[in-house]
């Protein structure tokens, strides 16, 4: 984009840095010449689909002429039974990302304020910068926080609610952290937000966690009718690619969602994936065990090579290098792995590193040791 026509964009979207994704296999093959690539980079499930969702892909591919249900019909009737709650309760997006910038768009303007930690998840600022609004971010817990280093302070976050606040973005558990807020401490804080105030609890990593106490917030949504709770298909069931996840909420604030939402924002190949895939149990069962196996063996390997490791919930890890993460990260990329550098989160010297299989993660383990020892 030129300066000219930069000028001519509302002032929220000129102060705009783009979403810095993960590298994509094909751009390091175009660029080193490298090939057999491990990519660990974007908390993909490195399963992919199952059996179950390759089969209903074949089953619509002679209909790709034809639009989807724009209401994801099908979809939403069988989300409302997963989660016990009436399908108006469900607004379907093109990733939780979706849903995430639609709840910005919707409540969000100059002169408002939004509320997020620091070292949360990157779309939360850009989905508010691009609205004008004004960003409150907390301070995180300290990374010698016993529990949670560089987890979300929820006091702090309270503290920072104010009259003009519109939306509060809770990630948990959070990426790039892998840190996550207790039942007990999450009704805490629902029960201080204002009603005035859209409070969004990210669940993007749900299916991984596996430890006493973490809650399932949209089983709240009753008690706390500002409340929004948003989840993918793209992490745990491997439908990355095709991006589908949704939000839960009160009616009527679904009603408020899908006035703006765009009418065919989920496609047909990705409702019907997203509809076999939450029927496949087994296969969501595989890849979290696999991810519990590996996430246990990669956090052990990262510290005996001398990595500082926070404690993960996810499907991830963020290691802290002791020093500038970018010449570690090239190095990788040189041996043909892919992992996240998150310097675009104020964290220049840590490393993001998704979970992937046994091989890969050898691959990983292997390079790091090399590297390491330059």
């Amino acid at each position: 984009m030129t300066d000219k026509f930069l000028d001519l964009a509302v002032a929220g979207i000129q102060g705009l840095h783009p979403y810095q994704p993960g590298k994509p296999v094909s751009e390091l093959e175009r660029e080193y010449g490298i090939s057999d690539i491990v990519k660990l980079a974007s908390n993909e499930n490195p399963l992919g689909p199952g059996e179950a969702v390759n089969a209903a892909i074949a089953t619509v591919l002679p209909a790709l002429a034809r639009y989807p249900d724009a209401n994801g019909f099908e979809l939403k009737a069988a989300l409302a039974g997963r989660h016990g709650l009436p399908p108006e309760c469900i607004t379907l997006g093109n990733g939780s990302n979706d849903v995430l910038v639609l709840l910005a768009e919707s409540f969000l303007a100059p002169g408002l304020e939004a509320v997020y930690s620091r070292y949360a998840f990157a779309v939360y600022g850009l989905a508010v910068q691009a609205t004008g609004a004004e960003h409150r971010v907390a301070d995180a817990l300290p990374a010698s926080h016993p529990d949670q280093p560089l987890g979300h302070d929820l006091d702090a976050m309270a503290a920072l609610i104010g009259p003009r606040t519109r939306v509060v973005f809770i990630a948990n558990p959070n990426n790039p952290t892998g840190t996550w807020v207790d039942a007990v401490a999450l009704e805490r804080f629902l029960d201080g937000v204002p009603a005035h105030v859209i409070a969004v609890v990210d669940e993007a990593y749900f299916e991984y966690v596996d430890v006493p106490g973490y809650p399932d917030a949209s089983q709240w949504l009753q008690r706390y009718p500002n409340l929004v709770v948003t989840r993918t298909f793209s992490k745990a069931y491997g439908l990355a690619g095709l991006r589908i996840g949704y939000g839960l909420s009160d009616p009527g604030l679904a009603g408020v969602l899908n006035r703006l939402r765009q009418p065919f924002n989920s496609s047909l190949v990705a409702q019907v994936a997203a509809l076999a895939a939450l029927g496949d149990h087994a296969h969501l069962a595989r890849g979290v065990a696999l991810n519990r196996r590996e996430l246990a063996r990669v956090s052990a390997a990262c510290s005996a090579l001398g990595l500082g490791v926070i404690p993960s919930v996810g499907n991830f890890i963020l290691v802290d290098t002791g020093t500038q993460a970018a010449p570690l990260f090239e190095a990788l990329l040189r041996r043909g792995v892919i992992v996240r550098p998150v310097g675009n989160y104020g964290l220049p010297q840590h490393l993001r590193i998704s979970i992937g299989t046994e091989s890969e993660n050898d691959r990983l383990i292997k390079a790091l040791g090399e590297v390491l020892q330059q």
